[in-house]
Formats: C-alpha cells, sequence, structure tokens
C-alpha cells in the first residue's frame, strides 16, 4: 500500500468537502441570475463567503473568490502594488515573486525566517511599500514572524499582504494585522480550482480579471459554485491537529539516530506541524524521490509547481545550504495521515540511503 507524504502539494479531499461539492453541483442556477434557480446559487454561495470570513476574522464583503490560491496572491500584489514599491521575502512562492518581477527581495535568516531588521532597513530606504511574506514555508513549513513583520510595516505605513496558501487550517490563523491573506482550497482538503483573497476593510485591490461585474467588482467570471463550495466546508474542517507534529518529529529523530549526516532545514524555527525537510548530503534530490516512489512513499522536493521538474531550490538557496540545497526532500503529512506512518517512511528512507550508499561505494 502506498503511503502519500506530500500534503504541501496537495491535500486529499475530505469528505466535507466532497460531500458540499456534490450539494453544489445539483444546483443549475448562475449566481448572478436573478430567478429562483440563480437565487438559490446566489444563497449557497453567500453562505461560502460569510463562512470564510467567519473562520478567519473578516467580513463576508471583503472576502473575493479566486481560482486558486496562485490567482489570490496575484490579485493581491498586482492590485495593491501600484504606487508602492514591492519588498518580498527571497523564500516567497513563485506565485508572489512572478507577480511583482521587479520586487525587491528581503534576505532571512538561516533558519528560514525573514530577517526583520532587513526589512525595517529596506520600509526606511524608501516611499510607500507594499510589503509580501507567506505565513508558512511550502518547502521547510518556517513561519515567519508575521506579527513583528506587521507592526514593522504600520510604523512606515506600508500595506502586509500575506501568502497563508500552507497556513491554513494547519496553525491557528487570521487575517488579524494583515492588509490581505490568500488561501488555496486543495491545500485545506478541498478541491482543486478555487481561492480566496480575504481583504482587510478598506483595502480595494484592483482587478485583474475584469468580466461582467462579480464579486464586487473584484474578479470577472462566472464564480464556480461546487469548488467554492467545497473550498468553504474544508475551511471549516481544517483545524490544527498535534498529532501530525508527533509524527512528524519521530521521523526527524529516528533518522537523526540512523543518519548523523542529514540535517533538517529550518527545524530550529517555529513549523508548520506536519512539515519536514530532510537533506541528505551527496545524494541528489530526485534520486531520493524516485527511491521512495518505487518503494511506495510519495514525497517531493521542494514545490510541486515546476512542471513535473526537481529544480535547485530558491528557498533553501536563500537559506545559505549551497549543495545540499540540491540533496533536500520535503516530506508533508496529510490530514488523514495513518499512525504508522512514521516508522513506514523511516524504513523505507533507511533502505534508500543504504542503497545509494552501497553504490557510492
Amino acid at each position: 500500500m502506498t503511503l502519500s507524504l506530500d500534503a504541501n502539494a496537495t491535500e486529499p479531499l475530505r469528505p466535507e468537502a466532497r460531500a458540499a461539492v456534490l450539494a453544489a453541483l445539483d444546483l443549475p442556477g448562475n449566481p448572478s441570475s436573478v430567478h429562483a434557480e440563480g437565487r438559490a446559487a446566489r444563497r449557497l454561495l453567500e453562505d461560502a463567503r460569510a463562512t470564510l470570513a467567519a473562520r478567519f476574522g473578516a467580513r463576508a464583503q471583503d472576502v473575493v473568490f479566486t481560482a486558486g490560491g496562485t490567482e489570490a496572491n496575484a490579485l493581491a500584489v498586482r492590485g495593491l502594488a501600484a504606487g508602492r514599491r514591492v519588498l518580498a521575502g527571497a523564500t516567497e512562492h513563485p506565485a508572489v515573486l512572478r507577480a511583482a518581477p521587479g520586487a525587491t527581495l528581503l534576505p532571512v535568516l538561516a533558519d528560514g525566517r525573514i530577517d526583520l531588521d532587513a526589512l525595517r532597513a529596506a520600509l526606511a530606504g524608501g516611499g510607500p511599500a507594499l510589503v509580501c511574506l507567506m505565513a508558512a514555508n511550502n518547502e521547510t513549513g518556517v513561519l515567519h514572524p508575521i506579527a513583528e513583520a506587521a507592526a514593522l510595516c504600520r510604523a512606515h505605513g506600508a500595506l502586509l499582504h500575506v501568502d497563508a496558501v500552507q497556513a491554513a487550517g494547519r496553525v491557528a490563523l487570521d487575517l488579524g494585522v494583515a492588509d490581505s491573506l490568500a488561501l488555496s482550497g486543495h491545500k485545506m482538503g478541498g478541491p482543486k480550482g478555487a481561492g480566496a483573497l480575504i481583504l482587510r476593510p478598506g483595502i480595494d485591490p484592483a482587478p485583474i480579471i475584469a468580466g461582467g461585474g462579480q464579486e464586487r467588482g473584484r474578479r470577472g467570471g462566472t464564480e464556480p459554485l461546487p469548488a467554492i463550495a467545497g473550498l468553504a466546508a474544508a475551511a471549516e474542517a481544517a483545524q490544527p491537529d498535534p498529532r501530525l507534529a508527533r509524527l512528524r518529529d519521530a521521523i526527524e529523530s529516528a533518522i537523526a539516530a540512523l543518519a548523523p549526516e542529514a540535517r533538517f532545514p529550518g527545524a530550529t524555527a517555529p513549523r508548520l506541524p506536519n512539515t519536514s525537510a530532510i537533506t541528505l548530503p551527496g545524494v541528489p534530490a530526485e534520486t531520493q524521490v524516485i527511491a521512495l516512489d518505487l518503494a511506495g512513499i510519495r514525497v517531493s522536493a521542494g514545490a510541486a509547481c515546476s512542471s513535473g521538474k526537481v529544480a535547485q531550490s530558491h528557498v533553501l538557496a536563500a537559506m545559505g545550504m549551497g549543495a545540499d540545497a540540491g540533496c533536500t526532500i520535503r516530506v508533508s503529512l496529510p490530514w488523514n495521515v495513518p499512525d504508522d506512518a512514521a516508522e513506514r517512511f523511516v524504513a523505507a528512507w533507511a533502505a534508500m540511503r543504504a542503497q545509494t550508499r552501497q553504490r557510492a561505494a
């Protein structure tokens, strides 16, 4: 039986989300229509909006549905950047970095957290700014000090956009001190194809998709009601689970005892409870992923957003890992991970390590 430990790429569909999707499929109306079928669809859409607002501490009218986390990030970055410098953490997701190709990159510390002194200096060095900082890194699970960064932004009149795609549902999180918050449905156990941008009152990004005035003019196009219903159900069901941290820690403890050369980037910083980056020096990440896949264990090398390619991680490079950046895999535990996952993974990893050492001998 295979064991999928790649939840940061996509979580398994939650039963609550599946039920919500199926129910929404039975509603034929367009939410923008005024007849009975359209009004029924509109009620479901607005119920989903209210669910997300309540879950993440916002007003319903400030929830904008998108096609996913990438679009939510792009809407925030492109829609709020006019007249502002864009400052982004060096370990941000490409969805943010490619939405602002001229952004000033802020360095991170060796543990992966944003360098607050560098942020302070960058904010003091120019005019109005938009700061982009992810709540949790998708490759290492490292949690950035969002509250401290937000205080700096407020002191300098800057806006703060938080990519919360990986953090939502895994750690306590709400809009809080951010000006905008990006979410993705399938990262919480919902269906692919729906996301949301949650805004602080008074924040109104310029649309990047024009259309028929949907989403209060912020995002044109008929809303994908089944995917949105599944997103809302998943967001409501996804809650922090201490079991994941125990399994993650068991994996790291066993590997550290087995292989003294192994490293765990970001392990000294606060992290998502489900995520571990594991470095095996001298063994390319692609080799590790393939060997584990043949053993029935599904993991990844960095982010799962590069058209199936294993590329050098800009995240690990920014953390100063050098050549070891290419020898690091990501283990991310799903919400329904079995209790024996740590034992099974460690056994497969140990066999993979033994094979690679034998070949090198």
